[in-house]
């Protein structure tokens, strides 16, 4: 391997991004305590890059360890779009793998839009967002651009600089195309480890951890997200941790539509009031009634669960063996059901059916209307359930 791409641990590189990283904090520490001296955060990551090239230059720290850009090579790329193919031999992969990108590239960019938004105050829309990184891309791809989307690092180093409006965007755009036109030659002997202290200083500004404990203290699975979202970035990819991260969240939702809260209910004593037993330590139960609430939409996805728990409460009640308490009736509180289908209707008819069978009573109370008018009309096919119910 050549000297400028080392294949094990260099003390050097550790010893030049550490005094680099060191330099830039402590620049932002200064331009944050003496606000006036503001200059100093915008112009540190420019002057570390000029002083660490001439460093290297001047020292030929390429021979000793320290990885540096190397040649490249000048100019913009030509417009490709007569190149396009649309070869049936590898339209499907290409599909699958636009697609798969497609998502990964939206999501890192929405995410770090609402990232930056929450830190300045300010609101994205998220269908804005999206409908830009496809223009982009489209654009892009007439001349073999690389797929763009709006990358954490150099928007933490845009934000680090201190930028206000999307007109940096535009000063950012034409000072690279003059440094891709003219610049390039420059930066030969510019080393990685600099580049990446860059961005570590700036990424670290983004670190709340009060944040990231009071989120532990409201959800843990949330701050299991955050945890793996957080590693993923760190160890592997921006792309791959905001992966996992969705994924992880994605599971979570699926958790709790197919296991929806079901709880039983008890009255305060002296009221009208009913609420959740294990919520409300006053709530008692009534004796002969089981009072059921379900506080999710019934759909195929969680009837199996809802059918399970329900008919497990009702055994139990059964085999309490006290004849005072002994159970007639079962009431299902349908006011937090905002919407059914119908295998929600089939639950709810297979529900009536095996209370039937053990001589109880069920009663459907405070449907909504949506879930009031499909009952209707599956009542009016079947007539299963009475008017009053």
């Amino acid at each position: 391997p050549s000297s400028s791409t080392p294949t094990r641990w260099s003390w050097q590189t550790i010893l030049m991004g550490a005094c680099f990283l060191v330099l830039l904090l402590t620049a932002r520490h200064v331009s944050i305590r003496w606000p006036r001296f503001f200059w100093i955060s915008a112009c540190a990551p420019l002057a570390s890059v000029i002083v660490s090239t001439l460093l290297v230059f001047l020292f030929k720290a390429q021979n000793h360890g320290i990885s540096i850009i190397g040649s490249l090579k000048c100019g913009l790329n030509r417009p490709s779009w007569d190149k396009l193919l649309f070869d049936p031999t590898y339209l499907g992969l290409t599909m699958k793998t636009g697609l798969v990108t497609g998502i990964i590239s939206l999501t890192e960019g929405v995410a770090v839009g609402r990232t930056f938004a929450s830190l300045k105050d300010y609101q994205v829309d998220g269908n804005k967002e999206m409908m830009a990184i496809g223009l982009m891309n489209i654009v892009g791809s007439c001349t073999s651009c690389y797929v763009t989307t709006g990358a954490f690092s150099r928007s933490a180093v845009n934000h680090n600089a201190g930028c206000k409006t999307a007109m940096s965007n535009v000063v950012m755009a034409l000072t690279v195309m003059v440094t891709l036109l003219f610049l390039m030659p420059l930066f030969v002997y510019t080393p990685n480890v600099v580049l990446g202290a860059i961005i570590i200083a700036a990424v670290i500004g983004l670190i709340d951890l009060p944040a990231a404990y009071n989120i532990w203290k409201m959800d843990k699975m949330d701050f299991l997200v955050c945890l793996c979202a957080f590693a993923g970035v760190i160890f592997i990819s921006v792309q791959e941790g905001l992966a996992i991260a969705v994924g992880i969240s994605i599971f979570r939702v699926l958790m709790q539509i197919t296991r929806p809260r079901m709880m039983i209910q008890g009255n305060i004593k002296g009221t009208d009031i009913y609420r959740n037993l294990h919520q409300y330590k006053e709530a008692q139960r009534v004796p002969g009634f089981l009072i059921l609430t379900v506080e999710a939409p019934i759909n195929f996805a969680n009837t199996n669960y809802l059918n399970e728990r329900t008919k497990r409460w009702i055994e139990d009640e059964s085999s309490s063996g006290n004849k005072q308490t002994e159970l007639r009736v079962v009431i299902l509180d349908l006011s937090a059901v905002p919407a059914i289908d119908t295998s929600g209707i089939a639950f709810l008819i297979d529900l009536k059916k095996s209370t039937e069978k053990h001589g109880l009573e069920l009663v459907l109370v405070n449907p909504t209307g949506e879930v009031m008018e499909k009952i209707q009309r599956a009542n009016d096919a079947h007539d299963h359930f009475r008017p009053d119910c």
